[in-house]
């Protein structure tokens, strides 16, 4: 099967490296393609997230991840949904380079961009996965109950690395702030005792 420049052929799956065949944009074009792979007997796997400055955990977490399967797919957040989750301040890598770098692992088959304005596990119902992959906290008791009627099966990993992307920020952001601090302080202090011998003098 072909769509636009993808090619499945039945125990030779095959999508080439480049990230505009490995980007599917609208969920019509997804489901046919889900359902030719499904036809083939793939097994089809997904996962969602931000994928926020790439970083070995990712990297770790998606290897695992493929091999609960023949096809990984990852929905990644848009800019605005990661701003409206995260503040204003996230993501740090913008939409288009976090999808595209995404690309580059070997365990990622096929990237989907997940936009706020799609209607709550749209992506997951357009796939209806025989695997959802997610980490320890994304899902309630009560969710992954429900998830189960859209999901061949709700699979959890634990986190693959002991460093997150948000603490990685925060240590960026401390760094700078102590970097700053020291030199600062000396000029302010400096500017502050001038202020003062002008008052007294």
């Amino acid at each position: 099967m072909s769509i636009g420049s993808l090619i499945v052929n039945k125990g030779n799956f095959h999508l080439e490296s480049n990230f505009d065949k490995r980007c599917i944009k609208d969920h019509k074009t997804l489901g046919e393609f889900i359902k030719h792979c499904k036809g083939l007997g793939l097994k089809i796997v997904l996962t969602q997230g931000t994928f926020d400055m790439v970083h070995i955990g990712h990297a770790r977490y998606l290897e695992q991840a493929k091999k609960h399967g023949d096809l990984l797919i990852v929905g990644v957040d848009s800019d605005e949904k990661v701003r409206e989750r995260k503040g204003p301040e996230r993501p740090v890598v913008p939409q288009n380079e976090r999808l595209e770098m995404l690309t580059h692992l070997r365990s990622v088959d096929l990237v989907f961009l997940k936009e706020l304005k799609h209607p709550k596990w749209a992506l997951i119902k357009t796939i209806k996965p025989d695997v959802l992959i997610a980490v320890e906290g994304t899902y309630g008791k009560k969710q992954i109950k429900d998830l189960k009627s859209h999901c061949g099966k709700v699979a959890i990993l634990k986190r693959q690395a002991t460093t997150s992307t948000s603490a990685k920020i925060r240590l960026l952001q401390i760094g700078t702030a102590k970097k700053l601090g020291f030199s600062l302080t000396p000029k302010i202090i400096k500017t502050i005792e001038d202020a003062l011998n002008e008052v007294k003098g």
